[in-house]
Formats: structure tokens, sequence, C-alpha cells
């Protein structure tokens, strides 16, 4: 991926360094298409900010202004974890409750957003409906109770 996004630069005349590209790839979710979208947002950010050179912090702060986290999850990725552990404790829960839960369209949910989820290990999809892994809970600071468990003492 790194590779991809270098050769972007090039043809459209970025400046930038092995760090700034390296993390651009490693937000892009391993997709040369979303790779490319946050190269020319990181290089929008960099004109404006930073002489328009990309390094590693530029394209941090420029990420982090536009929500990516280190992993690639973006708000929506980020909102349905949220609502997956928040309001349905983790699951097991049908994409269609999900999908009213959060304001997006169920196919969207499955199209877009949950296989990449679904193959970094945040969600599990099984016949009963949607369940949150315990990476979900640690990327998102949140406690993980046990089915049966209470958090009352």
């Amino acid at each position: 991926m790194t590779t991809i996004i270098h050769r972007s630069a090039r043809i459209l005349n970025i400046e930038m360094d092995e760090a700034g590209a390296r993390e651009i790839a490693g937000r892009s979710r391993g997709t040369p298409r979303i790779g490319n979208f946050l190269l020319k947002r990181v290089r929008d950010y960099a004109q404006v900010r930073a002489d328009g050179i990309i390094t590693r912090q530029v394209a941090d702060k420029a990420l982090k202004m536009l929500e990516i986290d280190e992993l690639g999850l973006d708000e929506m990725d980020r909102a349905y974890l949220e609502a997956l552990i928040h309001k349905f404790d983790g699951g097991p829960v049908g994409i269609k409750n999900l999908a009213v839960s959060i304001g997006e369209e169920s196919d969207t949910l499955e199209e877009v957003y949950e296989p990449y989820l679904i193959q970094q290990g945040f969600v599990k999809r099984t016949s009963k409906g949607r369940i949150a892994n315990p990476i979900a809970y640690k990327h998102l600071n949140a406690e993980h109770l046990l089915r049966g468990e209470s958090n009352l003492f």
C-alpha cells in the first residue's frame, strides 16, 4: 500500500517522506481508492499548514482532523461500534436495528462498513446477529462485561 501512496504522490507532484506515506497507507484499510483519497486530503492540509510537505506528523494531524484513527476507522465505523457496544450491550443485534440506531441504511452498513470491521476482528456476524469482539471494546476504551455480569460493584 505504501508503494501505491508513493506512486500517487509522484503523479500528483506531492513532496512526502517515507514515514508520511506509511502513516497514510496504514490508515487506508488496504484499499488503494481510500489511500488515494486520504493522500489528497493530507496534501490539502499540508499545503495550508506545512509548506506542502507531508511528514508522519503532518499526516497524523491531518488524519486526526478528518477523524480517521490509527486503525483507519472513521466516524461511521466508530458510531457502528459504539451503538453495538453501548446500545445493544455488545450484541447480538440484527443489522436493521443497528442501522436504525445510527441512522444509516442497512445495505450500506453491510456492504461498506462491516467487511472491514469483520476483517479486522472488531465484529462477528452470527445467525443471531452482530456481536462486538473484545478488540472493539478495547479500541473504544469501553468496559467489556460478560453475559450475566453486573457492574453494580
